[in-house]
């Protein structure tokens, strides 16, 4: 059959296979390599890769640009039940590509200065699981039933499926971002997560740390050099970058090695570090009303979880670190009434500066007053609050009325009674109240002091937004500044750009049987100006000459750059007129680096893949100290053609663009020239003439 004057070829079904034959997703990649040590580049891995355990899914001659493959993982479920998680791997051959030549990521990351790699391998974990699994299954663009990649037509609505359909496919998977996971290597090692999604972006097997893992490990065994992300996660809905960097000091993505890689607006890793000091350290005491008047609702959240927590909560980072473990351990259930209970016994892991006796004398002393206050016969609560107020200070210090207060939901009173504690989520107050035994037995599992879990969520949007969101912070008086915390808090959120570095020239294993040397290129006839490509690291055998670094530098720069179609190495720099049958070993060992010097022909239009930020010439020269593009909204000045950031001109992300636009050195250098005012025209318009500024979808879960 013939459809578009393209052959379509038929494929083998595939094998049934059961979960036991699967790898084990929490394994890889020691259940494939066996925990062997990488001592191969990218370049020969991801090859060997997906020749001994990925299964083709397409004809290698289906599509011009692009091959597919797909491995099957066995993911064993809490409820000992296996479910099956699908890797599809697309090798996309960039120069033949519909999608664009250049790589927006390498632009803003600062590895726009590479040459345009040949391949780049996508590995995507797709969130329909009746997509995914199943290597041969696409969804019919007419009617949205599975229909196998081998078939020419939807057996539900007899529709011709052409080739073009199938490919159109394929590139939509790599466009899609709401995969659970994409991430992308180019062939020169160098790679960046593009999407990660886990329970709350709609993962029903996997939790985004389990994906997070898996990507991590990969990476590794695949002996990728780089990798960025740009941190855009959310979780319950607030940046989640800001959130947990402000609790654990860097971003979620550095649990597993990620750390400062760029800063948008010229930040630094110091100033990065500075913010988040400033934020994590931020005194609560700063926040808390010290008179006997009302309370506003934020003073009486941070009372209510410090009151609470078995540990003093002095600062930002303990309030929302305390948060985030109640809300991961979900609801505190009350322990059942049994003998133990009758005592006191410490849950705190805080050396207590009080016997047992003083702690049940202040509860004692507690409930007199729920006895005292009717509030039994009146069926109502008593605040937490009214209940210190009226023992403090005659009874026992405040330290110790709080600490009998944590304890005091359960304990026991005359005449059959229990004392009853709930959190009130009106108030944001714990209540206290007395009731019959036998009225609550049945439903003492279910009674707490503390919030549930909903509440917690809720009070940590209030918290977040009224404490440290620099565009809905309120302002907290005369004790703290309001700048210094939304400046802190700004600068969190403009550091997007993480990054891993690898190092696999340190994860290598030397081999006794081979050479391994790192080769950096420099090109004889191209500008001194323009950056040379990352090193590669070349395996050659213990009795290799110089003729044979030379070819093997020439086929792997070749096989890795697009635009080194043509190049040929020359001759080793450093090491004067050295012939080519002279034994490596004796002149570079077994292992280090050496420079070599060649040539690349850049005819037929091979210049267009000489760097991946393109062929475009820009310059950025933003008041905040930019250089290069990073990835934020920018314009140019009408006159001289300088980028900067609109942000730093004045003009708010969400306002439009203005048609014309002058930058501040043209304003002056206008004036001076003209030795007159020169006045500047700003005209709104809806068609911006603005940088791209990528938004990448990513839910951390």
């Amino acid at each position: 059959m013939v459809v578009n004057d393209r052959p379509f070829k038929r494929l083998k079904r595939a094998v049934t296979v059961t979960s036991t034959d699967l790898y084990d997703f929490h394994s890889i990649p020691s259940e494939i390599d066996g925990g062997a040590a990488v001592t191969a580049p990218f370049r020969c891995n991801v090859r060997s890769f997906l020749k001994n355990h990925a299964r083709l899914t397409s004809p290698q001659t289906l599509f011009p640009s692009l091959m597919t493959w797909q491995i099957l993982f066995r993911v064993c479920g809490s409820d000992l039940f296996d479910s099956t998680v699908a890797l599809d791997i697309v090798e996309e051959d960039v120069t033949r590509s519909r999608s664009s030549v250049y790589c927006d990521q390498c632009r803003v990351v600062g590895w726009s200065g590479h040459p345009v790699c040949l391949k780049r391998y996508h590995f995507i974990i797709r969130a329909d699981p009746s997509d995914a699994i199943g290597p041969y299954q696409r969804r019919c663009s007419r009617c949205s039933n599975l229909v196998h990649l081998s078939e020419p037509r939807c057996k539900w609505c007899n529709f011709d499926i052409t080739v073009d359909d199938l490919e159109d496919w394929v590139y939509l998977q790599i466009e899609d971002n709401t995969h659970l996971l994409h991430g992308v290597v180019h062939s020169n090692g160098y790679g960046h997560l593009l999407t990660l999604n886990g329970r709350e972006g709609g993962s029903k097997i996997l939790s985004g740390s389990d994906i997070m893992g898996f990507w991590d490990r990969l990476c590794a065994s695949l002996a990728v050099r780089k990798v960025s992300v740009m941190d855009l996660s959310k979780k319950f809905g607030l940046e989640f970058r800001l959130l947990h960097a402000i609790t654990n000091g860097r971003s979620w993505y550095g649990n597993w090695g990620y750390e400062f890689g760029t800063g948008s607006y010229a930040l630094t890793q110091d100033a990065y570090q500075k913010a988040v000091n400033t934020l994590s350290c931020l005194p609560l005491s700063s926040f808390l009303f010290e008179g006997r008047g009302p309370r506003n609702r934020l003073q009486r959240v941070i009372a209510l979880y410090r009151s609470l927590a078995d540990t003093e909560l002095l600062t930002i980072k303990d309030l929302f670190s305390f948060l985030l473990k109640l809300i991961h351990e979900g609801r505190k259930p009350l322990t059942a009434i049994t003998s133990e209970q009758h005592g006191y016994t410490s849950t705190s892991n805080v050396l207590c500066a009080w016997t047992s006796n003083d702690v049940v004398d202040v509860q004692h002393a507690l409930i007199k007053v729920l006895l005292a206050s009717g509030a039994y016969i009146e069926n109502r609560w008593v605040s937490r609050r009214a209940l210190k107020g009226a023992v403090c200070g005659r009874v026992a210090s405040p330290e110790l009325v709080d600490y009998s207060l944590k304890h005091l939901g359960g304990k026991l009173a005359a005449n059959g009674m229990v004392v009853c504690s709930r959190c009130n989520p009106n108030s944001s107050e714990v209540e206290f109240r007395l009731e019959p035994l036998s009225a609550v037995q049945n439903r003492f599992g279910h009674m707490s002091s503390y919030p549930s879990e909903e509440q917690v969520v809720s009070d940590l949007r209030f918290l977040f937004d009224s404490i440290v969101h620099p565009d809905k912070m309120e302002s907290n008086g005369h004790k703290i500044s309001k700048k210094l915390m939304a400046d802190s808090a700004r600068k969190l959120l403009d550091c997007k750009q993480f990054m891993k570095d690898y190092k696999p020239e340190r994860m290598a294993v030397e081999l006794p049987s081979a050479i391994r040397l790192w080769c950096h290129v420099e090109l004889s006839d191209q500008p001194k100006e323009d950056p040379s490509p990352p090193p590669e690291l070349i395996v050659l055998p213990l009795n290799a000459t110089v003729a044979d670094l030379k070819s093997e530098v020439t086929s792997v720069f070749q096989e890795v750059y697009a635009m080194y179609k043509r190049f040929r190495a020359d001759k080793l720099l450093g090491y004067g007129s050295i012939t080519d049958s002279f034994t490596l070993k004796f002149l570079l060992g077994t292992s280090g680096s050496v420079r070599v010097l060649g040539k690349c022909a850049t005819k037929h239009g091979l210049s267009r893949f000489r760097m991946e930020r393109g062929t475009e010439t820009w310059k950025v020269d933003c008041q905040c100290g930019a250089k290069d593009d990073d990835g934020e909204r920018m314009l140019a000045c009408d006159t001289c053609g300088v980028w900067q950031h609109t942000r730093c001109a004045g003009i708010d992300n969400n306002d439009d663009i203005p048609s014309k636009f002058l930058c501040g050195r043209c304003v002056k250098a206008c004036k001076s020239n003209t030795n007159t005012t020169c006045r500047v025209e700003v005209v709104a318009t809806d068609i911006p003439t603005v940088a791209c500024n990528m938004t990448v979808n990513f839910g951390v879960r």
